[in-house]
């Protein structure tokens, strides 16, 4: 090394790694809230109207689809915690390049998961609000239309988690190219 040279100067991959880290953890800490936000939204949503003295009710666990997708979401936010783990022992540790394509197939995972959910629940909910005439199936979000809100806000928040987990599965595919 060369007198003249300073000492704090850090080597470029070290850098290169920090920047990773930091991206990794801050990408899935936000995926993990923005998932649980979206399940917490479409678990609790619920709405009691009464149409001619008889009370209806809607909630998400009466759609096969919405119960998909909130399950969904939740194991989408248990992964981004435990890979959240991983990504953190990473800092610690430099780790050999499996851990990296392990973590690429745990995103691939995520993202697939997150974005099937997360179409399954709105092409119900696009029934629910137009309805299907050739099939007989009533609109119902004039009725509903608390609860088909707060499902459409789910279901949003949903969408911005699978773009964070898409780029999670981006970084992670360059890194195990690297």
């Amino acid at each position: 090394m060369d007198i003249s040279e300073p000492k704090n100067m850090q080597d470029p991959r070290l850098k290169t790694q920090k920047y990773y880290l930091a991206s990794q953890i801050s990408l899935r800490s936000l995926a993990a809230v923005v998932s649980l936000t979206a399940a917490t939204l479409a678990i609790t949503d619920k709405q009691i109207i009464t149409v001619s003295g008889i009370e209806l009710e809607a909630r998400y666990s009466y759609s096969s689809a919405f119960k998909y997708f909130a399950s969904a979401t939740i194991i989408a936010c248990v992964f981004s915690v435990m890979s959240l783990i991983v990504a953190i022992d990473l800092d610690r540790k430099c780790s050999d390049s499996k851990i990296y394509f392990y973590m690429f197939l745990h995103d691939l995972v995520g993202t697939a998961m997150v974005i099937s959910a997360t179409s399954a629940a709105t092409a119900i909910g696009l029934v629910a609000k137009d309805g299907n005439n050739h099939l007989g199936w009533m609109a119902i979000c004039g009725d509903f239309v608390k609860f088909c809100n707060k499902m459409t806000v789910a279901v949003v928040l949903s969408y911005f988690s699978f773009v964070l987990y898409l780029l999670l599965t981006i970084i992670s595919a360059k890194k195990i190219q690297a």
